[in-house]
């Protein structure tokens, strides 16, 4: 079974949108009960999960729970929220295998707060599943093309 690259665009699409209107809770209810959302360190970007450092390594659980923490107003380190845009390109399907479908694009998140507006380009890889309801994320590993976080020095947001 391949999803069309067509098809697999809207999906990422329609997550973006969700990420820079700040709907993280929506976002979070696009992965499975056993999704993760992994961030590899930038000077170990092939980096092997459970095996490497990451900046982000979230089961389900703590995904759901980072997304609630972002919308508090005690997240000071979002609060006011940035604003943000994700811009997605370079779309790839390939082959389903083990009820997973890989989907790769490219990405540059702009993110703008206090005056000051940081750039995270990258790549993403996915393993989308198809259930009753559509398509739903069984891991997103974004992958940032830079070799340090400096300027920027954190990653608040959702790449």
């Amino acid at each position: 079974m391949k999803l069309s690259r067509s098809d697999a665009e809207d999906f990422l699409i329609r997550e973006a949108a969700l990420l820079d209107s700040w709907k993280l809770l929506e976002w979070a209810d696009l992965f499975t009960e056993d999704g993760e959302y992994l961030v590899p360190a930038t000077d170990d970007p092939e980096g092997k999960a459970g095996k490497s450092l990451f900046l982000i390594y979230d089961d389900r659980h703590r995904l759901g729970e980072r997304a609630k923490r972002l919308l508090k107003p005690t997240a000071h380190a979002e609060s006011p929220h940035s604003r943000t845009r994700h811009m997605i390109s370079n779309v790839v399907t390939g082959e389903a295998a083990d009820g997973t479908i890989p989907v790769t694009c490219n990405f540059v998140v702009f993110r703008s707060r206090m005056e000051v507006t940081n750039i995270y380009p990258g790549h993403a890889e996915y393993r989308l599943v198809r259930n009753g309801d559509g398509l739903r994320i069984r891991s997103k590993k974004a992958v940032l093309d830079v070799d340090a976080l400096r300027p920027h020095g954190k990653i608040s947001i959702i790449l």
